[in-house]
């Protein structure tokens, strides 16, 4: 029964804690438009997506563009050249 005198103060802390988020939430405007979040993902929109950012961890940050590479390029990879398309 001794431990009720430690868990209520600490519920009581954390109730308070949890009513103090809520009033600063509140405050800062997170409630007051609660339709037009929901309906975006109905507009259909036509612009492209964001570049992707990329890690220092992603190999591909570290390779060049493929368009950095010219078919004399000895870094190039071996395959035949194309020829130009028509049309």
């Amino acid at each position: 029964m001794n431990i009720l005198l430690l868990l209520i103060p600490i519920s009581l802390l954390m109730l308070g804690a949890a009513v103090g988020a809520f009033v600063w939430a509140v405050r800062r405007g997170q409630f007051d438009d609660l339709d037009t979040p929901a309906l975006d993902i109905l507009d259909d929109h036509d612009r492209p997506a964001p570049p992707r950012a990329r890690s220092a961890h992603d190999p591909a940050a570290h390779a060049p563009a493929p368009h950095a590479l010219s078919p004399h390029d000895p870094a190039a990879p071996d395959r035949a050249p194309q020829p130009p398309h028509e049309g």
